[in-house]
């Protein structure tokens, strides 16, 4: 089968980045991902549909070249049989993401959040949020049900991406409350020493400041409309955490947000917590938003994390085309004062740029991602 000029690009894009795959799972990855952005979709037989129609193949083995990327080895056809390892592509999706950011301003951002599948199924994620939106770059799903400590899977997540993180980045990591855990907060801060705030609950915690010998409820410190402020000191009586408390209470909430940080009180920019919501409309995206993960009929948890792999790249790639878009003359009315005011997010007009460039017979861009608008922490 003949392939267009430029899926053979995209082709010669992942291998750039993905380079310990083998060849023939990058090839059908390529596929994939164009078909996933094109139709907007991750349906197999939707993407097949289109596929079979652009190379000129049989929509049945079009089908099967896709549904096998997701595949065990001892679930596919002929001898020469491997099998994707998702784990092994968390790294280097990491480092190509990065590798998007433009300027010198070398800070980075991690939120880590759960999100669910209807009752089948539970999705770990460590994302990059960046222009308005959220990248994952390592992700775990397991079964709804499945019991068991989510601590461990953090870990793992977090160790799989460590070596692809510059020695001199600043890495932001955020988590909302109902993620806090002692445990995960002592490993970012000790072991990967990586800047955090946790969100934690504010109704009942006590709080210590430094120098002083009385514990007092973390409420007493709050009211609506205050200014942020920071507080160095011991959380949790019961089991205490030296840390700085980051307290902040806009008169348009009708909640806090109390969060606990491992950077000194000099050092804490409170703009930053504001983008883990960024993540949200990372799941947004791939679900109804974008490429319809809802509608999956998937019911293995090792499948459709190899299918994870095709929306994160796809979600890279329109993301970093729509940001490079936004700075066209035809588009910039669409950027506001803060990419959460945008009339179009950042994927859905790199998408619209990807259609009007191939329907001109223009070459297919990837783009790349604007810095954060903050400035580097402070020394110690």
């Amino acid at each position: 089968m003949s392939h267009p000029e430029e899926l053979k690009r995209l082709n010669a894009e992942i291998t750039r980045h993905m380079s310990h795959m083998n060849k023939c799972l990058i090839q059908v990855l390529a596929l994939y991902v164009l078909g996933m952005v094109i139709m907007q979709h991750c349906g197999q037989s939707r993407i097949a549909t289109f596929l079979s129609g652009l190379i000129g193949c049989d929509f049945g083995t079009m089908k099967q070249r896709l549904r096998e990327l997701t595949y065990e080895s001892e679930q596919k056809r002929g001898t020469k049989r491997q099998e994707l390892e998702v784990k092994t592509c968390f790294a280097p999706l990491l480092a190509w993401v990065l590798s998007k950011f433009r300027g010198d301003h070398q800070q980075v951002v991690l939120a880590l959040d759960a999100t669910y599948l209807k009752d089948r199924f539970v999705i770990l994620a460590v994302s990059v949020v960046v222009c308005g939106c959220a990248i994952p770059v390592a992700w775990h799903i397991q079964e709804s049900e499945h019991k068991g400590e989510w601590n461990p899977i953090w870990k793992r997540l977090l160790q799989e991406l460590q070596p692809a993180m510059p020695t001199a980045w600043t890495v932001f990591v955020l988590s909302d409350s109902g993620l806090y855990s002692k445990k995960l907060f002592s490993y970012l801060s000790r072991h990967l020493q990586w800047a955090t705030f946790m969100r934690i609950g504010w109704s009942q915690g006590l709080f210590k400041r430094k120098g002083a010998r009385v514990w007092l409820p973390i409420r007493d410190w709050l009211y609506k409309g205050m200014t942020p402020m920071s507080l160095e000191g011991h959380c949790f009586k019961g089991n205490p955490i030296a840390c700085t408390l980051v307290l902040q209470w806009d008169a348009q909430y009708d909640q806090p947000c109390v969060l606990v940080s491992n950077l000194a009180v000099h050092q804490v920019q409170h703009n930053i917590y504001g983008v883990r919501y960024w993540i949200e409309c990372g799941f947004k995206d791939v679900k109804r938003g974008f490429f319809h993960w809802e509608q999956t009929k998937m019911t293995c948890p090792r499948r459709a994390e190899r299918l994870w792999l095709v929306i994160a790249i796809a979600l890279l790639w329109v993301t970093a085309v729509g940001e490079a878009a936004s700075a066209l003359p035809q588009w910039q009315s669409l950027q506001q004062a803060r990419p959460q005011q945008r009339i179009l997010s950042a994927p859905l007009l790199g998408w619209i740029d990807l259609i009007i460039s191939i329907l001109k017979g223009e070459s297919l861009t990837y783009g790349y991602l604007n810095p954060y608008p903050w400035l580097p922490l402070p020394e110690q």
